[in-house]
């Protein structure tokens, strides 16, 4: 084989160029190159000049149009540079860059010289794109290739939970988007190549430099609210020490990355929030998209479990607190949202480690709820997820705002339910008889006449007939027990506790049917209990927490007055102050409440529950015996938070279990969100006067807070 002629040889070294630091520096710009790497290139060109050799020569002799090869000046000898010079090869067509002197997708410093030498000597190699921010980027048009990678998402679990918490860590979206992301964007203006920005290993404690980006698929989607923006090209970097993966995850775009495949315009993420609030499914979301633009978007399921990756990645608090009731409201009301529920045989629930005491750490539990929808961005189907958090009596928290329970460790007692002895079960009736008769109202013939059949009553007969016979039967214990594993024993249902302005405090959902067990869990885990409990079973609550921790509803078990008989027989005159709910104790109680200063505790029925019970000493529970309570407080503040979510139900209750628990949560902390923004405007509208929180998160007028 004949060699190249000598002057075609000089001819190239007489025209090698002198790279700049300027066109080095619009390398680091455009996020290829860190500042130990300038360094690098910048000292090797100074050894270069030194001996008088020219640091960068590109090779054309027979050189197919798809390759570049750079010679690249070496001063030691090694077996791959034993004239002084290494040849670097890069293919446009492929992507790849490949040095002898390192492995395939690990960088070193002739690919950065060469790298440095292409970017200033053939600028056509790279596209300018504009970004949202109108900031240029300059991004390699060669990135365009045809294959998509077969090493991405990571086959090894331990990989993949460790990019999950990387990205669980390190990319979170603030609380409030920036006003000028959360219009929708033209979408020519999204950048067509998104490469992650990370240069170092965050993994690795030398900060091992990363590889080149690899692409992912160049047939992305953006979904915008008045499109799709099509064949994008995303890509992921690797450390070649540690084997950690980094995928785009940034937002300053206005885009919000899914599954590398599907991204989600910002915009249209707060549009399908907003639309949740006004009880618009997801389907329906995509079912306006298509028909206004005219376009096919992806299924339902994919949108939702992007928007839900979204909200994952959401820096949001979650703070359950009402701005005028403060973080421990003295009066709350409870009750049962009981239409919302899952899909879920009882049998599928196993049973807990006998060792299990009923403590559950909320954090935990909530944050594997959070990486769960963060890892279905790296599989095809929730069935395919490992990360996946399925109902267990051990595994299974409520909610409570971060400054409202006691720790982060708190109850779930719902195993107790199924492992109670038959004595246990005499002195507790989780739910009253009035209301399970309310419940047997709702059923079908076919299902009362059954229930008629297991009593040993007469099946025969109008409905009106066979629930005559199952309520007057429904007194013997027996009776009622079957009654109850029939019809309220599958329901579950939302266990809520608000306070009068209707922001919720806490949230529980329920595996087995509801009963005061699951209220008295979360007012345990709270760090201070109300003065006034308001809930249609205001007898079961105090009867059952005061067995679990005595004296917890003092005085007189949670009545307001001794239940003798010349107060029964007065209870409808009666009037019992409590005049701390609308100032604070002069000399607060020992362990008195921080609001109040009282350690009185009260368990009372709602003037719509007053006649639940039979036992007359009850009516000393009445709501209205309080004259600071009594025509001043919502007590149905709950039925009216529940009026507006079962609207969701269409939707809500088709979700897998922990679909449904995440987003259940969210939803309320976005209405918990508009309801306060509106109580500070009209506040601040009302008494035209700034305004400032003290330290129990209350608004304060002066020295005065805001409370009953």
């Amino acid at each position: 084989m004949c060699s190249p002629p000598v002057s075609f040889i000089l001819k190239n070294i007489l025209t090698s160029p002198s790279l700049t630091e300027e066109s080095l520096k619009e390398i680091v710009k455009s996020k290829w190159f860190g500042q130990d790497q300038i360094k690098q290139c910048v000292n090797r060109q100074k050894l270069a000049q030194e001996e008088n050799a020219p640091l960068s020569v590109e090779s054309k002799i027979g050189v197919p149009p798809t390759k570049r090869f750079i010679s690249v000046y070496e001063p030691n000898i090694s077996y791959y540079s034993r004239l002084g010079r290494v040849m670097v090869s890069y293919d446009t067509k492929k992507n790849s860059w490949h040095c002898p002197c390192a492995k395939t997708q690990r960088s070193c410093t002739h690919k950065y010289i060469a790298k440095w030498h292409l970017f200033q000597i053939h600028p056509e190699l790279f596209r300018k794109v504009r970004s949202t921010e109108s900031a240029e980027e300059f991004q390699a048009a060669a990135m365009e290739e045809s294959d998509e990678s077969d090493n991405y998402p990571p086959k090894d679990i331990a990989k993949v939970k460790s990019m999950v918490e990387y990205i669980l860590m390190n990319k979170k979206l603030p609380s409030t988007i920036p006003s000028h992301l959360r219009l929708s964007s033209d979408y020519k203006e999204f950048p067509k190549h998104l490469i992650p920005d990370e240069i170092m290993c965050y993994h690795c404690s030398d900060r091992t430099l990363l590889s080149d980006p690899v692409c992912i698929t160049r047939k992305a989607k953006i979904l915008t609210t008045t499109g799709i923006v099509q064949d994008v090209s995303t890509y992921y970097k690797l450390c070649p020490f540690c084997g950690m993966v980094y995928r785009y995850q940034e937002w300053a775009n206005g885009l919000h990355n899914f599954n590398d495949h599907v991204l989600l315009e910002l915009s249209l993420c707060l549009t399908i929030r907003n639309l949740l609030q006004v009880h618009t499914a997801v389907s329906r979301v995509v079912e306006y998209l298509e028909v206004t633009t005219g376009v096919q978007f992806p299924l339902a399921v994919t949108l939702l479990h992007g928007y839900l990756h979204f909200e994952a990645l959401t820096d949001h608090e979650y703070e359950y607190s009402c701005v005028s009731c403060g973080d421990h409201p003295p009066v709350v009301i409870m009750d049962l949202h009981k239409k919302a529920s899952f899909h879920l045989s009882v049998s599928d629930l196993s049973q807990p480690p006998q060792d299990f005491n009923g403590e559950v750490d909320l954090d935990m539990f909530w944050k594997a709820l959070t990486e769960e929808r963060i890892a279905r961005g790296f599989f095809s189907s929730q069935k395919n997820n490992p990360f996946c958090v399925t109902p267990s009596y051990n595994y299974w928290a409520p909610w409570i705002g971060s400054k409202t329970r006691i720790a982060n460790v708190v109850l779930n007692t719902e195993f107790e339910k199924v492992h109670k002895a038959k004595t246990a079960e005499r002195t507790e009736i989780t739910v009253s008889e009035d209301r399970l008769k309310d419940e047997l109202l709702k059923q079908k013939v076919g299902v009362i006449r059954r229930l008629c059949q297991e009593c040993g009553l007469d099946a025969k007969g109008s409905r009106t007939d066979l629930l005559l016979r199952l309520s007057e039967e429904m007194r013997s214990r027996e009776a009622y027990d079957k009654v109850f594993e029939k019809i309220w024993a599958a329901s579950g249902g939302w266990a809520v506790i608000m306070c009068p302005c209707g922001i919720v405090y806490s949230i529980k959902c329920n595996l087995r049917a509801e009963s005061p067990r699951d209220f008295a869990d979360m007012l345990l885990s709270w760090k201070h209990l109300p003065n006034v409990v308001i809930y249609d079973f205001a007898r079961g609550l105090s009867t059952h927490t005061n067995l679990r921790k005595p004296i917890t509803f003092i005085p007189f078990k949670g009545r307001l007055l001794e239940p003798t008989t010349e107060n029964i027989a007065k209870s409808g005159k009666l009037q019992v102050t409590l005049p701390w709910l609308t100032a604070k104790k002069q000399s607060p109680d020992p362990d008195g409440h921080p609001i109040t200063g009282s350690a009185e505790h009260y368990v009372l029925y709602d003037r719509f529950h007053e006649d639940n019970t039979k036992d007359p000493r009850d009516s000393l529970r009445k709501l209205r015996l309080v004259p600071q309570l009594a025509g001043k407080v919502n007590s149905q503040a709950a039925e009216q938070l529940f009026s507006k979510l079962k609207k969701n139900n269409y939707f809500m209750n088709m979700a897998l279990p922990s679909t449904h628990v995440f987003l259940m949560r969210n939803i309320i902390h976005h209405y918990k969100v508009r309801k306060n923004e509106k109580r500070l405007h009209d506040i601040k509208k009302e008494f035209n006067t700034n305004i400032h929180m003290n330290d129990h998160s209350q608004v304060v007028l002066g020295n005065v807070s805001l409370t009953l």
